[in-house]
């Protein structure tokens, strides 16, 4: 029973079920309570990139992978379990409740519903441009060994005097190479 149903008693002590029609709209206290847990989070962008109903089991897999900074065919069978495990009986029951998902319990199915397009924008948000923390470091990684290579090349074929570098005066490389790491730190600094 969702949250949306309710149990009310006949006067002739029959018990029924009166559905109430399912807002078209999460409240933002809503959302934001939704998307506080990483693993709902995780969950949510599991589905997003699939059709139709999908096995929990399958899914406990992959937010475990993500969580553990693996693959589903590497994980252990207790980080399966830490994950699994809150899924199982807080996570997905909750995004159930509030009609972001259909969760069938007993069958191990999941799916999403229309509701769950409401969320989209606010994990989109904190995605950025699909970078992940890791990629954007690597990228800054990649910028500062670009100058690096580039300035021992510069000393190097002055030192040797390789043709054409023999003829950068060491004073202007050093100057450059300066010039060149400062400004990948500025930018690296301001854009953190």
């Amino acid at each position: 029973m969702s949250a949306r149903e309710k149990l009310s008693i006949q006067s002739d002590g029959r018990v029924s079920v009166d559905e109430s029609p399912v807002e078209n709209e999460l409240s933002t206290d809503d959302v934001f309570h939704l998307l506080q847990s990483q693993r709902r989070r995780a969950a949510i962008r599991y589905l997003w990139d699939t059709d139709g109903p999908v096995e929990m089991r399958d899914l406990a897999e992959q937010v475990a992978a993500w969580e553990n900074d693996t693959t589903v065919h590497a994980l252990t069978s207790d980080e399966r379990q830490r994950a699994y495990i809150p899924l199982y009986q807080s996570h997905l029951p909750k995004l159930d409740e509030e009609g972001v998902i259909d969760y069938d319990k007993n069958r191990g199915i999941v799916k999403k519903t229309p509701l769950v397009s409401q969320l989209e924008r606010y994990l989109d948000a904190g995605r950025g441009p699909d970078i992940e923390p890791e990629d954007e470091e690597r990228r800054w990684n990649a910028y500062y060994l670009t100058v690096s290579l580039f300035g021992s090349v510069l000393f190097i074929g002055a030192a040797f005097r390789f043709p054409l570098l023999s003829l950068v005066p060491s004073l202007a490389a050093v100057t450059f190479v300066l010039a060149a790491f400062w400004s990948v730190s500025v930018t690296h600094s301001l854009s953190v």
